[in-house]
């Protein structure tokens, strides 16, 4: 979904994920992902410059940059971040300590299992070994999806990413408010999507 994004709705400012594993074939750096050393991680980890970060599939390391987040949103631009669920706890943890800030949670769900089995298998960039570890990821992340404001199932990518944007175009419309009027006026407002694992 995140290619639907960038191409059909460029107004919406995609985060771009630092992660510490290698690229797949087709993904460029800086577009689809930031691609670092584990040292460059901990560096920006140590740097406070980690708006969110987790190790995913008990493998690589994936994080948000919180100053890109940090200058669109006091741009004023929509921004959409891309994390797994342990990033969404930390964002929304996050988000409960600062003042100033508001933030949507979209649940990205397959429309069953074993359609999501099915798509992991027929991306073929992952080994059985690891197709195994990312299913094994999906059951606890399903799990979790109650913790979500919205839940979208990706059955077609473009509807789904059309109702998403339609979950962004409310959320941060001058009009919305989570809290009252007095209390959330004028944030600058952050949508988080979590997509389950394996899913495209």
């Amino acid at each position: 979904m995140s290619a639907d994004v960038r191409e059909r709705y460029p107004q919406v400012w995609l985060s771009v994920s630092a992660t510490t594993r290698s690229p797949r074939p087709g993904e460029v750096d800086g577009v689809h992902y930031r691609f670092v050393s584990h040292e460059e991680f901990d560096r920006l980890v140590r740097a406070g410059e980690m708006l969110e970060w987790a190790v995913v599939h008990g493998r690589n390391r994936y994080g948000t940059p919180r100053g890109p987040v940090e200058e669109k949103l006091r741009a004023g631009v929509p921004v959409l971040l891309e994390i797994d669920l342990q990033g969404a706890r930390q964002v929304r943890e996050a988000v409960q300590a600062m003042d100033g800030l508001d933030a949507c949670f979209v649940f990205l769900a397959p429309p069953s299992f074993a359609e999501l089995e099915r798509r992991l298998v027929g991306r073929g960039t992952e080994d059985a070994e690891e197709r195994d570890r990312r299913l094994r990821t999906a059951h606890v992340e399903l799990a979790a999806e109650s913790e979500f404001d919205v839940t979208i199932v990706n059955d077609e990518v473009h509807r789904a990413t059309d109702e998403l944007m339609s979950v962004v175009a409310a959320h941060c419309s001058p009009g919305h408010r989570r809290r009252p009027q007095s209390a959330d006026a004028a944030r600058p407002h952050a949508v988080a999507t979590h997509r389950a694992a394996g899913e495209p």
